[in-house]
């Protein structure tokens, strides 16, 4: 007999959030080896880990029987040196997803409203809808942020707005002047939450004063990780940015030790591997002209990104999906963001891409695209 659990209704309603599917599982399904398969779904880094991260892991690993240090002193330090900040402006998370969720938990509740974009971030509805909240979609411009129509949308119960830039999962990016207008107009019982989890890939030319504008903006959250550009995907770290009295409050709702202590001594070294960044960001960009290219000669569009990942229209986003999967390619289907006929690819290393290609010319023939 099922359990009467009272749950309330806006947390039945929740879509459960839908991860890039494992290596392992693909495996399973069809029967194939896993060190054959090739994985571009979750813009994950691949060179995967530094080898600076592994060091200081390795060194920690003694210490595991212990709570982290709940205030990750070390790597707040790490941070403050690096970003021009106190340490008492940097939240800690369990991934840059916890800084988001921990915004949400701070200002939203039922009887309130978020505002963000339409082709955003999953975790944005996601995390409104966990609190009660309501939810202000506004339409997309050009797949991206449109950042006048959402100002524009900002109701007097709205106490969140979030803004993804570059944007996952369309890669698009809205300029320094925009964001900075935006904040001009934005009232300031209204936390703005500006995630950057790409950032890194961005040219110098284009990364936006943000921490200057916190300095400016007490209701100005930017949410940053090392999931992505420092390889740290799965030891879950990020942070946010903000003025004490939002940092305050952050820190009332976090997870106590929510960022562990593998994940503390590996973000103070990747942090510090200018290096392996840069050799990232030079795998990404060189890796990004030979994926579009490829979509060129098919004649596929593609949204030109900012991230380390990119959006093709494939037809039948459903169909190759499938059909790349029986090749032992894994991408990203993205019609749980209203966009059934674009698959969304994170850039591999180049033979990592050639074998995506390969087998895409393949997957459309066989879905008949």
């Amino acid at each position: 007999m099922p359990a009467a659990i009272d749950a309330l209704p806006y947390v039945r309603a929740i879509a459960p959030y839908q991860a890039g599917k494992p290596i392992e599982e693909l495996a399973r399904e069809h029967g194939l080896r896993p060190e054959s398969i090739v994985k571009l779904a979750s813009n994950e880094n691949p060179l995967g880990m530094p080898a600076s991260a592994r060091t200081a892991i390795e060194a920690a690993l003694g210490d595991l029987g212990r709570y982290p240090d709940s205030n990750g002193f070390e790597l707040k330090a790490a941070l403050s040196r690096k970003l021009g900040v106190p340490a008492d402006w940097i939240t800690l998370g369990n991934g840059s997803n916890d800084i988001l969720e921990a915004a949400a938990a701070v200002v939203l509740a039922p009887g309130r409203s978020c505002v963000y974009a339409q082709h955003s971030f999953a975790v944005y509805p996601l995390s409104t809808q966990a609190r009660g909240a309501r939810a202000i979609v506004v339409p997309a411009r050009d797949y991206g942020h449109d950042l006048e129509a959402m100002a524009a949308a900002i109701a007097p119960d709205t106490r969140l707005v979030f803004i993804a830039n570059p944007n996952n999962p369309t890669g698009t990016f809205v300029t320094a002047a925009a964001v900075s207008a935006f904040l001009e107009r934005v009232p300031p019982q209204v936390v703005v939450v500006l995630d950057e989890a790409y950032n890194e890939y961005l040219p110098e030319n284009l990364r936006h004063p943000s921490i200057d504008w916190v300095r400016r903006y007490p209701n100005l959250l930017v949410s940053r990780s090392f999931s992505k550009a420092y390889g740290l995907a799965g030891l879950r770290v990020g942070y946010g940015v903000a003025q004490p009295e939002l940092t305050d409050l952050l820190n009332r709702v976090r997870q106590p030790f929510n960022c562990n202590s593998l994940a503390q001594v590996a973000a103070v070294a990747a942090l510090a591997d200018e290096a392996f960044v840069a050799r990232s960001v030079e795998i990404n960009r060189t890796g990004m002209a030979q994926v579009t290219a490829a979509f060129d000669d098919m004649g596929l569009r593609y949204l030109p990104s900012h991230g380390n990942f990119v959006l093709v229209e494939v037809g039948d986003g459903a169909a190759v999906y499938r059909e790349l999967l029986k090749r032992g390619v894994i991408v990203r289907p993205v019609a749980n963001y209203g966009l059934p006929q674009w698959l969304r690819v994170t850039i591999g290393l180049p033979e990592e891409n050639a074998r995506f290609i390969a087998a895409l010319r393949e997957a459309r023939a066989g879905a008949g695209a």
